[in-house]
């Protein structure tokens, strides 16, 4: 499915990344791995884990090449997409899928935790984007996957960071879409429940943290990889938009924010009337407290 085409994946010397830039490898593309070899904080930095998911490809007879460049610098993300123009000519497609955690409760979370998470996910994902958008605007063609959050979708303790920056990525990859669709260019999200490094430090001090934590370890990232080959391939040139879920063996399509209920006064509202009318008539279609462990409450099948 992806004969001929060039794809970058950030965050791609391990885990969900790792299984993306395998697969898309083994559908054809000609892949540019990056990874900044950093912990699951952010911290430190290696050329080993990029180049071992390159060879990994070569030695399936696939083509790759590693690049070591930080997402979150606007210079080094421009320095990624120019990894694959230099190395194959073109950029077809990105995958931004390169994250860290820095998990705290919202009233104790400083500001570099805050900085560093929205940083690396927000702003690096604007960064490679912006870096590939006019190539694909000049070619007439390209495709984004952005790899969203359920603890953004939902809701999650102690990820307000986190949170925050995977919501946005939702409404940039939207504003992605209308912009560029007249270009040719799709943008597509990606909720992906898998078992890996980033998410293997989430904490697990209560017994529901514990029992959600053994739920994911059942989910591969391996499950994840099939639909963003298929987001950044032919095939999927009407999907545009779209934020999709993938859990284990079930994929699912997420819904967008858009209204639910209204209430009307003719004469205009007070702060009383409000309390009066307008809140009671809306309290039946609140939308509950819900965290992603409680949506998704099953074992996954």
């Amino acid at each position: 499915m992806m004969d001929g085409k060039v794809v970058v994946v950030t965050g791609a010397g391990g885990g969900i990344g790792r299984d993306i830039a395998l697969a898309m490898a083994a559908e054809g593309a000609k892949v540019v791995v990056n990874d900044l070899g950093t912990s699951t904080t952010g911290e430190g930095a290696s050329a080993g884990p990029a180049q071992q998911v390159v060879n990994e490809i070569q030695a399936a007879g696939g083509t790759a090449v590693a690049n070591t460049e930080s997402v979150a610098e606007a210079v080094a993300a421009n320095r990624i997409i120019q990894c694959a123009l230099d190395t194959y000519g073109r950029i077809d497609g990105v995958v931004n899928n390169a994250g860290i955690l820095r998990d705290r409760i919202f009233h104790k979370m400083s500001d570099p935790e805050w900085d560093a998470v929205v940083k690396v996910h927000l702003y690096g994902s604007w960064y490679v984007s912006r870096a590939a958008a006019n190539h694909f605007k000049e070619q007439g063609s390209g495709a984004f996957v952005h790899m969203t959050s359920t603890s953004g979708l939902i809701g999650n303790f102690g990820q307000a960071n986190y949170s925050a920056a995977k919501l946005g990525l939702t409404a940039f990859s939207k504003s992605i879409a209308l912009d560029m669709a007249k270009f040719n260019v799709r943008s597509n999200c990606i909720a992906p429940f898998a078992w890996s490094r980033m998410i293997g430090s989430i904490p697990t001090n209560t017994p529901e943290e514990q029992a959600r934590v053994a739920r994911m370890q059942q989910m591969t990232p391996a499950k994840i990889a099939p639909l963003a080959v298929y987001l950044l391939s032919d095939a999927a040139k009407e999907v545009n938009a779209q934020v999709f879920a993938v859990r284990n063996n079930e994929i699912f399509l997420m819904s967008q924010p858009r209204p639910i209920r209204s209430v009307h006064r003719g004469e205009g509202w007070t702060p009383q009337h409000i309390a009066d009318h307008a809140m009671p008539a809306l309290k039946g279609s609140f939308i509950a407290m819900d965290r992603s462990a409680d949506v998704f409450g099953w074992d996954p099948i």
